[in-house]
């Protein structure tokens, strides 16, 4: 019998399918049978409790011509589906928590909901990776103009990020003495007249390996896919992101990565983040992401994986929907 999966995602007629992991999963579930729905943020709501969600049933195909096909909208209950797939882009606002807010309801009632709503809320993709100082990098989080140029001077060369972003935008990478650190920190703070930040920014110590290539390391269920892609940096760039212009390198993981997925990957399956991008630079982990980990689809196609079609078994091997 064919089961129901939902996916809330950013608007599909604007996704690049060669390199989309929302898409892949998608196309694995409909390859299993599953009737398959389609949702946007503003398709959600609750009413005396219910949550319910403007859904429409979804057909999905792998043709850059024309890869989906949407039925007509209509209101369901969504403790009716089997599961769902919060696949929403950061940033993680106020409006993505009102979201996963909605789907803890769901989630309550039986319907599996990839990733846990509460985790998504909990685990920012900066700040969780600091619950695992062993593996990381000399890093500071901070609203505190003076303590981020005091980090910047104490490690000499240095890489500033907002919390909330993806995709390499609003990084910047910092040397001591440099003259555009206080437009830097102006930008990433959105200080106020006394010169105090509004919000946190991250720092981090310049790890020259990314030369190598910034890895992602796919999770699942706790559990590593055993080959990483490594995201070079292209040119005079230092960010090495696909979104930024880095080129996409597969490789299989080393000793190192393994210890570092080891150690985290009991507390991702605690807290029921199934499906997760692990962002390490050389010996270091920089990120963890659990909003809408990417880059299955350029692993799948260089080592002839189908890591969409690993997730859907951990998820059937304990759900509805086997």
């Amino acid at each position: 019998m064919p089961r129901s999966v939902a996916v809330l995602m950013d608007p599909i007629g604007s996704i690049k399918i060669a390199k989309d992991t929302t898409f892949a999963l998608l196309l694995e579930a409909a390859r299993r049978g599953h009737q398959l729905y389609y949702m946007e943020q503003g398709d959600l709501a609750l009413r005396d409790g219910v949550p319910w969600a403007r859904l429409r049933s979804l057909s999905v195909k792998d043709d850059p011509s024309g890869w989906y096909t949407l039925g007509e909208a209509r209101w369901t209950d969504l403790r009716e589906l089997d599961a769902v797939l919060l696949r929403k882009d950061p940033p993680v606002d106020a409006q993505f928590l009102y979201d996963t807010l909605v789907m803890d309801v769901a989630q309550r009632a039986g319907v599996q909901v990839v990733n846990d709503p509460r985790a998504l809320r909990d685990c920012n993709e900066k700040v969780f990776a600091l619950h695992f100082p062993q593996c990381m990098a000399p890093t500071l989080v901070a609203r505190d103009p003076a303590q981020l140029r005091h980090f910047v001077a104490e490690h000499g060369d240095a890489v500033l990020k907002p919390l909330d972003g993806m995709g390499g935008r609003g990084i910047f990478r910092v040397q001591s003495g440099d003259k555009n650190l206080n437009s830097m920190l102006e930008t990433l703070l959105g200080g106020d007249a006394h010169g105090q930040g509004r919000q946190f920014a991250m720092a981090q110590k310049f790890i020259p390996q990314i030369n190598a290539g910034d890895k992602r390391i796919l999770m699942i269920d706790g559990e590593p896919v055993p080959y990483a892609l490594a995201r070079i940096p292209q040119g005079d760039e230092f960010r090495g992101n696909l979104a930024a212009g880095g080129r996409g390198e597969g490789v299989p993981l080393s000793d190192h990565d393994r210890w570092i997925a080891a150690e985290i990957g009991p507390e991702l399956r605690r807290r029921g983040l199934r499906f997760v991008g692990l962002d390490v630079i050389g010996d270091y982990l920089t990120e963890i992401n659990v909003t809408s980990p990417t880059c299955a689809r350029e692993l799948d196609k260089q080592f002839g994986l189908n890591i969409a079609g690993m997730l859907f078994d951990a998820l059937e091997s304990r759900s509805t929907l086997a």
